[in-house]
């Protein structure tokens, strides 16, 4: 049993901004992010900078999943943002991915299921209500966030594919198209970009796959129009722009397992007693608040990013420093 209280829609977004729904949409794959010039602003600031990325998405349904924790300014969340495919500095996503077409979309389910082929991103989402979770975010890096998602649990989407017995883990891939993404012009990683999950993982309830943030559709910088939300790993777990979901028998490759073994294990669940071979992981810096500073405020790592009540078990008798 789930013991964090649902928190209605209307107290969930810290900034009234976020709460303007001028409409009711009535499709769920609403037209891409437009993030062109979008550029940070300093603390001193005013105001909030207006939102022109995306579009309401309306309803959203209320989520037991959530935490009440302040809320990582709107500006920062979609300005400081890890996504090498448009360039390695944290400013390059929402400076360089205006050229980006998060629509039409479609992903390929393959692998060890009996339904499988390319499904339209409408015909994916068509039976599933979207839900509003606000979660944690832990980046790997030592900084984290707390952000307000729109999607649908990745368990519900995966079982319509009725995986069958030898599927154990579920592989993703991130869209590969290096004209609109200018970070895939260099060999930061061997692209595209891979991430995967044991099936179990997948499936737990805290697993979403993620159309949206603070009520709108997700801008192309955050991921644009669907990405993985894993809240108790590290945040490079959570991959944008899926084009690929397949079921495998064996643990897949995923990317920066691959590139740095010694640095990033497939796993890579959230802990303060396992340090990078570079830096400690017993804090983070959140940013998170109204007029939130990029600078942010030095907290305490908890152990699964503090969803260790719901994830925990799936760990038994794991060596968690070995399987890291």
């Amino acid at each position: 049993m789930y013991k964090v209280p649902p928190i209605p829609s209307s107290q969930i977004t810290p900034q009234s901004t976020w709460l303007r729904r001028r409409e009711v949409v009535k499709s769920l794959l609403l037209a891409p992010a437009l993030v062109a010039g979008c550029a940070r602003q300093s603390d001193a600031d005013a105001a909030p900078a207006p939102v022109t990325w995306g579009r309401p998405l309306s309803p959203l349904e209320p989520s037991p999943f959530n935490t009440a924790e302040p809320q990582t300014g709107l500006r920062d969340a979609t300005n400081y943002n890890n996504y090498y495919e448009f360039g390695t500095d944290k400013s390059d996503p929402a400076k360089r991915s205006g050229k980006f077409k998060a629509e039409p979309w479609s992903v390929e389910i393959a692998g060890h299921a009996e339904s499988t082929g390319r499904f339209t991103l409408e015909d994916i989402l068509k039976p599933h209500a979207l839900e509003e979770r606000i979660y944690r975010l832990r980046c790997v890096e030592g900084w984290s966030m707390v952000i307000p998602w729109a999607g649908i649990p990745l368990g519900d989407v995966l079982k319509r594919f009725k995986p069958t017995a030898s599927a154990r883990y579920v592989a993703f891939t991130t869209v590969n198209r290096p004209a609109e993404m200018p970070g895939m012009r260099y060999p930061v990683l061997d692209w595209p970009y891979r991430e995967g999950l044991r099936l179990d993982e997948a499936m737990h309830p805290l697993s979403i796959l993620a159309l949206g943030m603070y009520g709108r559709t997700l801008p192309a910088q955050n991921g644009a129009p669907l990405r993985l939300i894993v809240p108790w790993k590290y945040g490079f777990k959570s991959i944008k722009s899926i084009v690929r979901i397949e079921f495998t028998e064996t643990a897949p490759a995923t990317s920066w397992n691959v590139s740095a073994p010694q640095e990033y294990g497939f796993y890579s669940n959230v802990n303060p007693e396992v340090s990078h071979p570079r830096w400690s992981q017993a804090t983070e810096r959140r940013i998170a608040g109204d007029g939130s500073s990029l600078l942010g405020n030095r907290v305490r790592t908890l152990a699964f990013n503090g969803y260790a009540e719901q994830v925990a078990d799936l760990y038994a008798g794991m060596d968690l420093r070995r399987n890291f």
